[in-house]
């Protein structure tokens, strides 16, 4: 059997083995992706009803709202500081996970990432016992005499703000302690033993290492919190607007089917141009 047609071999059975996930992705994914794209060009009627036609008048009315802009700005906004917090809080529980060698290591990364095992909707009751006017926080503000009366933690973009941010902390753990390959002790002691403070030792050697994973969980968790919907809807309520709760008002409550779809599209081309610039970011630092 010559090379040739044993590469040939080689490409038809990985094909054949790629082929069923490849099949279940567009059942799963591409399919219904067509199907929306194909049902923001239809039209709403006088009566609420959908008109089947090839139209951009939807586009047109849903895209050139202001309003529109102003939940892109909300969603983005709020999706870089939820990002941010978890990052700030993460990374160091990273580090430590990632370097420790304890013999419980394997549990305290369980630990880290134990919220994911949890409901989405019962860590959100949780924050709402924890923030709200009679909760944990505020009797404790007042009991210290920090301040006079409950402070509004709850039902704003801070609340929403610390729900995102603690959801996304294991994802960002993850994706940190995974992408921690690049750091290397020996540099950090040849740093130390020609004299490099602490503090200037992690801004010079480690912080620049473990900058790809830093990206890495960035742009995951980015993604996460812009398209979040249970955490806006329960912890915003219903005074936080975003991208992903307009949607789903337009779908169920306007029963507007094509303007949500319009607006899912925008969220997805939106989501993919910022994941595009993270990449070429990526790229940057990996050199």
């Amino acid at each position: 059997m010559t090379d040739a047609t044993s590469r040939g071999n080689g490409r038809l059975v990985g094909a054949l083995l790629v082929a069923p996930a490849t099949l279940l992705l567009l059942l799963l994914y591409v399919v219904p992706m067509v199907g929306l794209g194909r049902m923001a060009f239809n039209e709403t009627g006088p009566t609420g009803a959908m008109i089947e036609a090839w139209s951009f008048s939807t586009f047109v009315t849903t895209l050139g709202d202001p309003f529109t802009l102003e939940l892109t700005w909300n969603s983005v906004w709020l999706s870089l500081v939820s990002t941010t917090l978890a990052l700030v809080l993460a990374y160091p529980l990273a580090l430590f996970l990632f370097r420790t060698r304890s013999r419980l290591k394997a549990l305290l990364t369980v630990l880290a990432v134990a919220p994911m095992l949890v409901s989405g909707v019962v860590r959100v009751f949780g924050w709402l016992a924890l923030l709200g006017d009679r909760g944990l926080v505020n009797s404790l503000l007042v009991g210290l005499g920090l301040t006079s009366q409950p402070q509004r933690l709850v039902y704003n973009y801070f609340g929403v703000a610390i729900g995102l941010a603690e959801s996304l902390m294991p994802y960002m753990i993850l994706a940190l302690v995974s992408g921690f390959g690049r750091l290397d002790r020996s540099f950090e002691e040849a740093a130390a033993s020609l004299g490099a403070t602490p503090w200037r030792v992690f801004r010079r050697v480690t912080l620049p290492l473990s900058l790809p994973a830093v990206v890495l969980g960035y742009l995951l968790c980015f993604v996460l919190a812009m398209s979040s919907y249970v955490t806006p809807k329960l912890l915003g309520g219903g005074r936080v607007f975003l991208l992903a709760t307009e949607i789903y008002e337009h779908a169920n409550t306007n029963v507007n089917w094509p303007a949500a779809a319009a607006l899912a599209l925008y969220a997805l081309v939106l989501i993919g141009l910022i994941t595009a610039a993270y990449s070429a970011l990526t790229r940057r630092v990996e050199r």
